[in-house]
Formats: C-alpha cells, sequence, structure tokens
C-alpha cells in the first residue's frame, strides 16, 4: 500500500498540512504586549429554526465599531435549508438542479477514448483527460463565437482549475494493486499516469440547455506536474533554483499540488502550489549542511523518506535519459546542483500564472509573492493608481498569513494585458506578513533582505533577497509572525474590502511542553480555543474564519484590525468555550476550508469545508453567508477547559468575535457525498450558474478492497452510482427558476 493511503485527505493530500513545519515558537501577541482587556461572557441563544427537506436532483436531489450594515443587506438567502446527511449523493436545496460536467478521466478532446474508470487508461492519455482532486477553479467569458474574451458572457467561457492530488486507489487496475505497489520500485507507466492526472485543466464550456465541454476547442489543454514552466520574478536565475533541467535557474517542470487559485484584473488565472513538500524523495536533513538543513526542516522534514509515491524510485532506475524521475529526488547525487535534483523543491511552492486565452503560453511561477505551501492568492479590488494586493495563506499547522504588493500602480489599460501585465505588477513587489495583537491590532511586516530581523537571524543565514523568497517560512520566523490554526482560502468582501481567511484547524493549538522540538502552540487572541470534543478531537478542531479591516480601508496599508467572523462548531456544546457564533443545525459546520466571495450578487460569501471532525455526524458541505462587516461583535471571554494530560491549564483569552451567526446570514446550501472535500467554487457573470468541485469522494476504500474487486466495500460509488469507482466531479448547479443562486 502507498504512504499516502494510511493518511486521508483532510490531515493532507500527503501527510503535510497537518504536521507542523514551524518550530520558531513565535508566539501570538497576547504574550507580547500582555493586554488587560476587560472580559465579558457574551450570552448565546438558540436559533431552533427547524431544518427543510432536500430534494434529490438526479445526483439524489481597539476595536472601531463599524457600522454592521455596510456590507449591502439588498441580497437575502432565500433557499431551503439543507439538512445534514451521511448519504452517498449531492444533496441541494429545493428549486434547484445540478448536473455533472467534468469528471475524473473525461477527455478534454475528440481523440481521447471515453474514460474506462478500471485503471486501464493509459498514463499518454491523462494528457487529455481531466486530472483528479478538483480543486480551486475560475470561469473565464468567451464571445458568442468562442474567439476571444469576453468577461460578461455567462453561456461561454474558458473553465480553469486545479487538480490537487489524486485517489491513487481508484488510478490503477486491481491487477496492479495485487502485484503491489512499493514506493521503492514503481511501474514507469504507473508513475507518469499519476503525474498527469495532477496539475491544472483548461477546458472550454457552452451552454446550450445545459453547460458541456466543447472537445472542438483550441483553449483545451492540460498542465500536469510534467509540463514546462518558467520561473519568473525576483528569485529566477538564483543558485538556490539551480537544476540539470534549468542550469540558469529560470524554468522547472510541472506545477504540483494545485490546491487554491486566484485571477488578475488583466484576466488570467493564478494556480497555487500546496503540499508539493511530501512528493520528494530525500535524505536526512542531518547530513546536510547548516543553511540546507534548516530549509529542509522548515518545508519538508528532517527524516529521509521516499517521497508520498516514490515516483523517484521506477524499477530499474531512471531510464529516460532526461532526469524525468531523478528531479523527485532531492539527495545529493552529484557535485553541485547541475548534476543532482538537489534544487528541485526550490521550483515548487509558488503561484502560478496561465493565460486562459493564449493556449501556447508558457506557464510562469511568480516568485516575488513568496514559496511556501500556497493556498490560494485572491485579490483586493483593483483600483487605478493604486498597487494591486493580493491575500494569501500558508496551509499548515502554525504557519501564517501573507500578502503581496505590488511596486506598479493599476492601469486599467492593462486590463487585456496578459501575461505582460503579469511581469508588470507580479515580478516587481513586496511580500508581507501579519503579525495579529492581543488588542485587535494587526501588522503587516515586510520580508526583506534588508530587515535587520531577517538578515541577522540566527537560525539561518540569507544570501540575499531571492533566498528570502524561497525561504520565507524562515523570513516570517525570523521576524516573529503569528502562528496561526492553518490558513486557507482567503477572500475580499467586494463592498466592504474587508479581508477574511479561513483556519481549518489545529491539533496542537494550546498545547505546551515538549512536543515538536519543544515548541508550544500557546493560545492567543487570534487562536483562541482549545477544546476537547469528546470524540478524541482537541486542540481547535473545528476551526475558525479570521476578519481583518486594513487602515483606512487601503489594502496596501501596512496595519489592520481584526475579529474572528465566524468559531467553527457542532450544536449543542458549551457557548462559552467552543459554540461561540451560536450555530445551529441550520448552520453548524465544522473545519471551513473554500472561501470565495461572489462578485455577481456583492456580499455573498460561499463556504466550503474539508472535514474529519464532524464527519460522524455529516459529509463535508457547502454554506452560504451574508457576513457582515468587521466591528459587528465584541469582545469575548473563551473559557478554555483543561483536559488531564492533553492540554494546558484552564485559562480564559480575550479575542474580539463577529456578529452571533443566523439563519438569515447563514445556511448550509450543500452536502456533498461520502469521503468528499467540498472545494471550488466560480460563476457566471450573471450570478444564476455556478460551478462546484466535489473533490475525492470514497477517500478512504482501501487500496486492498480494489485489488479483491470488492465493491461493495468501497465508501462511495458516486458519481456514477451502482458498483462504480468514484471519481472527482465537477458539477454545475442552477436554480429551476432561472434565477440568482442563493436567492
Amino acid at each position: 500500500m502507498s504512504e499516502l493511503l494510511t493518511k486521508h485527505h483532510p490531515d493532507s493530500p500527503n501527510g503535510q498540512d497537518d504536521v507542523s513545519k514551524n518550530t520558531s515558537g513565535n508566539p501570538g501577541f497576547t504574550d507580547i504586549l500582555n493586554v488587560r482587556l476587560s472580559r465579558r461572557n457574551v450570552l448565546k441563544g438558540g436559533f431552533g429554526l427547524a431544518a427543510s427537506s432536500f430534494m434529490s436532483v438526479g445526483l439524489a436531489g481597539c476595536l472601531s465599531n463599524s457600522k454592521s450594515d455596510d456590507s449591502n443587506d439588498s441580497f437575502s438567502l432565500g433557499f431551503t435549508v439543507v439538512a445534514k446527511s451521511l448519504a452517498d449523493v449531492l444533496s441541494i436545496p429545493t428549486g434547484y438542479t445540478a448536473q455533472y460536467l467534468y469528471r475524473t478521466g473525461d477527455p478534454i478532446n475528440l481523440a481521447t477514448a471515453a474514460y474506462a474508470n478500471d485503471g486501464t487508461d493509459t498514463a499518454a492519455s491523462f494528457e487529455f483527460r481531466a486530472g483528479d482532486h478538483h480543486d480551486g477553479m475560475a470561469f473565464f467569458g468567451l464571445n458568442s463565437a468562442g474567439l476571444a474574451k469576453d468577461l460578461t458572457n455567462s453561456n461561454r467561457g474558458v473553465l480553469c482549475m486545479n487538480h490537487e492530488n489524486i485517489n491513487q486507489q481508484f488510478l490503477h487496475t486491481a491487477a496492479d494493486y495485487t502485484a503491489g505497489i512499493v514506493n521503492t520500485a514503481r511501474v514507469a507507466d504507473q508513475i507518469d499516469k499519476e503525474v498527469h492526472a495532477h496539475g491544472v485543466s483548461a477546458i472550454e464550456i457552452v451552454r446550450s440547455s445545459n453547460f458541456s465541454v466543447n472537445k472542438l476547442s483550441g483553449f483545451n489543454r492540460r498542465y500536469t506536474a510534467a509540463s514546462p514552466m518558467d520561473i519568473a520574478g525576483p528569485a529566477s536565475g538564483d543558485s538556490l533554483l539551480v537544476t540539470p533541467y534549468s542550469t540558469a535557474g529560470t524554468a522547472t517542470r510541472g506545477t504540483l499540488n494545485n490546491c487554491a487559485n486566484g485571477v488578475t484584473p488583466w484576466g488570467t488565472y493564478l494556480t497555487c502550489e500546496e503540499n508539493w513538500a511530501g512528493y520528494f524523495k530525500r535524505p536526512a536533513s542531518s547530513t546536510l549542511g547548516t543553511n540546507a538543513a534548516a530549509a529542509q526542516n522548515r518545508y519538508i522534514g528532517s527524516g529521509s523518506s521516499n517521497g508520498s509515491y516514490g515516483w523517484a524510485n521506477p524499477a530499474g532506475g531512471d531510464l529516460s535519459a532526461t532526469g524525468l524521475y531523478d528531479r523527485w529526488n532531492l539527495n545529493l547525487t552529484g557535485a553541485d546542483s547541475t548534476l543532482d535534483y538537489r534544487n528541485a523543491a526550490n521550483t515548487f511552492g509558488w503561484v502560478v500564472e496561465i493565460d486562459p486565452f493564449a493556449p501556447a503560453t508558457t506557464p510562469r511561477k511568480r516568485t516575488a509573492m513568496g514559496r511556501f505551501g500556497h493556498e490560494g492568492a485572491m485579490p483586493a479590488k483593483a483600483v487605478a493608481g493604486k498597487p494591486i494586493v493580493f491575500y494569501m495563506g500558508d496551509d499548515a499547522i502554525g504557519e501564517y498569513i501573507y500578502k503581496y504588493v505590488s511596486t506598479s500602480n493599476w492601469d486599467a489599460a492593462d486590463a487585456n494585458g496578459g501575461m505582460t501585465a503579469g511581469d508588470k505588477y507580479l515580478n516587481d513587489g513586496k511580500l508581507y506578513v501579519a503579525t495579529f495583537a492581543a488588542d485587535g491590532s494587526g501588522t503587516w511586516t515586510e520580508l526583506n533582505i534588508s530587515n535587520t530581523q531577517i538578515s541577522g537571524y540566527a537560525n539561518y543565514t540569507f544570501a540575499n533577497q531571492a533566498d528570502v523568497l524561497i525561504n520565507c517560512r524562515l523570513a516570517a520566523d525570523a521576524v516573529g509572525a503569528t502562528s496561526m490554526d492553518r490558513p486557507e482560502w482567503a477572500g475580499v468582501h467586494p463592498v466592504t474590502g474587508d479581508v477574511y481567511v479561513t483556519l481549518t484547524k489545529n491539533a496542537d493549538r494550546g498545547k505546551t511542553g515538549n512536543f515538536n522540538s519543544g515548541k508550544s502552540r500557546a493560545l492567543d487572541a487570534a487562536n483562541p480555543r482549545y477544546y476537547d470534543d469528546g470524540e478524541g478531537n482537541k486542540g481547535n478542531p473545528n476551526g475558525h474564519i479570521i476578519r481583518m479591516r486594513e487602515t483606512t480601508s487601503n489594502p496596501a496599508a501596512t496595519t489592520f484590525n481584526w475579529d474572528i467572523y465566524l468559531f467553527g462548531a457542532e450544536t449543542g456544546l458549551d457557548t462559552t468555550s467552543i459554540n461561540i457564533s451560536g450555530l445551529t443545525d441550520d448552520n453548524d459546520f465544522s473545519a471551513p476550508d473554500g472561501l470565495w466571495f461572489s462578485q455577481a450578487i456583492p456580499g455573498l460569501m460561499w463556504l466550503q469545508t474539508d472535514d474529519d471532525a464532524y464527519t460522524d455526524v455529516t459529509n463535508c458541505m457547502m454554506l452560504a453567508a451574508l457576513p457582515g462587516a468587521y466591528g459587528d461583535g465584541g469582545a469575548v471571554s473563551v473559557a478554555n477547559l483543561a483536559v488531564p494530560a492533553a492540554g494546558p491549564a484552564n485559562q480564559t483569552i480575550t479575542t474580539y468575535a463577529g456578529k452571533d451567526a443566523s439563519n438569515a446570514t447563514l445556511r448550509r446550501f450543500l452536502v456533498g457525498p461520502k469521503g468528499c472535500e467540498i472545494t471550488g467554487i466560480s460563476e457566471t457573470p450573471d450570478g444564476k450558474t455556478i460551478f462546484v468541485n466535489i473533490q475525492h469522494p470514497g477517500e478512504r476504500t482501501l487500496a486492498s478492497d480494489v485489488a479483491n474487486n470488492a465493491t461493495a466495500s468501497y465508501q462511495s460509488h458516486w458519481p456514477e452510482g451502482g458498483t462504480a469507482r468514484p471519481r472527482s466531479t465537477t458539477v454545475v448547479i442552477t436554480k429551476n427558476d432561472g434565477g440568482l443562486i442563493g436567492s
């Protein structure tokens, strides 16, 4: 069995995001400022609204007190709440219809055969098929003739989509598993199939009565973990990016573990490389030099490994003559980095720009935006004469929230600039990391070699600014950034400008004493909860969503204020320590991940979950929210109760919570099939169609059950049903009366 199959996805596709590499011990500013605020408990009332039925639809049917009404109250949630469910179906509200659009293995041209879904499809064919683990995506409108960009067209467009990882047990044949998949001696063709099932799809979709893929389109293509990529920006050409593939350090092969995403004001797609680190074969860091060891420890891990899938180990060795498999091996096998792939991991962990309308253009990895476990790159509103700003989370326990501010100010004349505009705005700018203070304020600190905290950092010696960007986690450690509970997607409210970041969970939060190199994960105001949910989940198992308002509402500001918009929780749990946002059966949730604002319906937020703490009660879900605005709540005291031998002593943390949720402002819209994550969402410009990805249904199915053809033991058979292997799928959701989604 593959190493991956011992880990289910909510704990990361390759065991990375739920394993902290942050041993800096950076405290929150609760410890630094020792600000003593008056503490008060806010009484939480239950809302008690009954959940309505759902329909099977073919799938199975200094806290400033900002005005709480400045978020836009012209739109109200009107759909029937979808009940929690453990069924192997996709549940959506009454009056809505969902249809399949694009499933793992679906061909993107007429020359590629229909997907057999039994493991017999060839590795080469996956260069022209949908990859696996559909994730972040964006719709880019085409004109009616399908020849040029028209971002206002809701009937035809290019859909760009990430393929984060694979369900390895469903990608190969039963005979393959009977023979055994061993990471130390992989079949090369199996590796190739897995490599090609990662990456990005760009597909043209057209609506007649329903949306479908136009398999004749010249816009259709796949970018895989083997596709050529340029390395652009200030780190391009640095010695830490030199490999035998590019001795100039200006190019690499592949984009990997593409999770969340972003779009640019000039109409290009940003795909973000998240948990890439676990794919590489590596030595024990103790065998490396001081700097190399520090970098490997911080990004990948200290122990030796063959990698999640053993891609560096084809049986008989790498016979490609091009390093096709050796590029996954970080061991020092040559005299320098021109002769081995010791630097290959440094060419991953970036934001990658793709032009949906220029299929012949090579994607560019934008190094000015920093290298880490990128969970999206969401833009603030572009304003003429002001910098372009993107917000980014680093998705692992204890990691940080970042933003990028361009040097050039936005010029609307660049709206059709494509990659040339990307060179202008994304190759030259400042990278910042966030620190959250106990009094509800915050600071953005630039990660620059001129900062004495960085240039004089005792744990790593930075050579130059390129090194700071390549190893920006270490630079963020140096400046004392606030360690957060797994930062995920970011979103910017199109009306208020408030910035929202999902913090999925943190099993380490609240721990003290000797763990993970002896570093603690002390509670602080921005990460204030420790509890035991009674089912073995401790720390902050349900997650929360932090909200920031930049000073003077200027995205380029270096200071901000913050509160916690929502705390994830199960109903029925204590309202002073766990269910702080007053969630009910209509809107309780756990492990927020995807977060995205509609552009057609200002103020409408979609919230998606990637959970394992509440999946005994319900499959993962998507909720619709009208989130109000920063400052619509107030200070609260979170009473954290000790659990013997598991956490800290009783302690109460003062923090700032948003207004309680209600059925009018937060309700469940969708529940997915068994074993899935709900992730990735986009819409047509008119707001009447949304695209949602159902990732890895049935992910906990055992490879041994596939080998034995024990289909009755598969966790899921969605979407095809019967005895079929499950497939990640993009669904198209519309309202039967043709109205706005969510109304």
